[in-house]
C-alpha cells in the first residue's frame, strides 16, 4: 500500500470526518464554510485554549512557489493590520503540504445570510454597516493591501456593544487574494476567479487594480444591502461581465423610492466604469451616501435593529460533511 492509499485508509468508515482531528496545534470542531479551493473549520487552539476559524487551502496551491511566497507576504500584512473591523489573523503557515490560516472566530453570521433572511435593510442599518466595512477597506488600502473580493459572504455581522451600536461588522478573507490565486495556473482564458456580481470592470479586463476596485465591489454590496439585489442581474455570466464593463447601473430609487435622487448620483459615481471617476476611498463614498440619505441632518432617530442571532450548529446536527479528498492526508488523530 502506498503512502497516499494508507492516508486515505485512515478515514474509511469514519462518519465523524475530521471532527476531533488535529492539525498544526488546532483541534477541528466543525466545518463552517467551504469554497472551491479552501475549507474553513471552527477549531480549538490547543496552545492558548481559544476558539479560532481555521482555513485550509488545497495542496495544489502550496506546490506553486510564486503563490506560496505571495501567500506568506499577504498573510503577514493582513496579520499586521490592527483594526476593529478586520478579522485578526493569528497565524499562517504550512503543514504536510497544506497552507492554513488561523483567524479570530466570530460568533455571528455573514451579511449574505442576513440579507437572505431579512431582505433590504433599513437605511440607518445599511449606513452603519457600510461605514464599518469602509473603514476596514481603507485601513487595508493604507497598508498596500487590496481585497479584490468584497462581497456579502466576506462581511461578518455580530452583535454590537450597546443600543447605539447594534451590530459590529468584520471584513474577512484577506489572506488569499484573487491576484495570488491567478498565479497558480487555476485560471485560464474565459475563466474568472472571483465573484461576478461584485467584480470591478478593470478586474474583468485584466488591467492593474488598486483600492478603487474595492470601492466598486463595495458599492455593489451597498446596492444589495439597500435593495436586496446587486446592481446588475443577467441570465448568464458573459452578459453579467459585459454589464459591469459597459452598462449603466439602474437608479437606486427604482427599488428604494424612499431615497432621494442624490443617492442615485452617489451610487453611480461609486460604480463608475473608470476608477478615476469613482470616490478616492470607501469612507468618502459612505460619507456622500450618508449625506444623500439623511440630507445632512444627522441620525435623528434611534438605530433600527435587525435580528443578529448567531448561527450556531444545531444540538444534534447529524454526521458532519466529509472533508474534501485533498484535506484528509494532513490530519492525524
Amino acid at each position: 500500500m502506498d503512502d497516499a492509499a494508507h492516508d486515505m485508509s485512515l478515514y474509511s468508515g469514519r462518519p465523524s470526518g475530521l471532527i476531533g482531528q488535529q492539525i498544526a496545534g488546532y483541534r477541528i470542531e466543525r466545518e463552517i464554510g467551504r469554497g472551491g479551493m479552501a475549507v474553513v473549520y471552527r477549531a480549538k487552539d490547543l496552545r492558548l485554549e481559544r476558539t479560532v476559524a481555521l482555513k485550509l487551502l488545497a495542496p495544489e496551491l502550496a506546490r506553486n512557489d510564486t503563490f506560496r511566497r505571495r501567500f506568506t507576504h499577504e498573510s503577514r500584512v493582513a496579520a499586521a493590520i490592527d483594526h476593529p473591523h478586520i478579522v485578526p489573523v493569528f497565524e499562517a503557515g504550512e503543514t504536510d503540504g497544506v497552507l492554513y490560516i488561523a483567524m479570530r472566530y466570530v460568533s455571528g453570521q455573514d451579511l449574505r445570510h442576513l440579507l437572505d433572511r431579512e431582505g433590504p435593510l433599513p437605511v440607518g442599518t445599511a449606513v452603519r454597516i457600510a461605514a464599518q466595512v469602509a473603514s476596514a477597506l481603507d485601513a487595508a488600502h493604507n497598508h498596500g493591501l487590496v481585497h479584490r473580493d468584497v462581497k456579502p459572504g466576506n462581511i461578518l455581522v455580530a452583535a454590537g456593544t450597546d443600543s447605539d451600536h447594534p451590530e459590529h461588522v468584520y471584513l474577512t478573507d484577506f489572506g488569499l487574494t484573487k491576484k495570488s490565486l491567478s498565479l497558480t495556473g487555476f485560471t485560464s482564458v474565459g475563466q474568472f476567479v472571483g465573484t461576478l456580481d461584485y467584480v470591478a470592470p478593470e478586474q474583468i479586463s485584466g488591467r492593474p487594480v488598486d483600492g478603487r476596485c474595492d470601492v466598486y465591489s463595495f458599492a455593489c454590496v451597498v446596492h444589495e444591502i439597500l435593495t436586496g439585489k446587486p446592481p446588475f442581474q443577467r441570465d448568464d455570466d458573459m452578459a453579467l461581465l459585459w454589464a459591469h464593463q459597459y452598462d449603466q447601473p439602474p437608479p437606486l430609487t427604482d427599488k428604494r423610492p424612499d431615497l432621494t435622487a442624490a443617492a442615485d448620483g452617489v451610487l453611480a459615481k461609486a460604480l463608475a466604469k473608470s476608477p478615476d471617476d469613482r470616490y478616492g476611498s470607501c469612507l468618502a463614498f459612505v460619507a456622500a451616501l450618508r449625506t444623500a440619505v439623511t440630507g445632512g441632518a444627522g441620525h435623528g432617530h434611534p438605530p433600527t435593529q435587525v435580528n443578529l442571532r448567531a448561527v450556531e450548529a444545531p444540538e444534534h446536527p447529524g454526521p458532519p460533511p466529509e472533508p474534501p479528498a485533498w484535506a484528509r492526508p494532513v490530519f492525524r488523530s
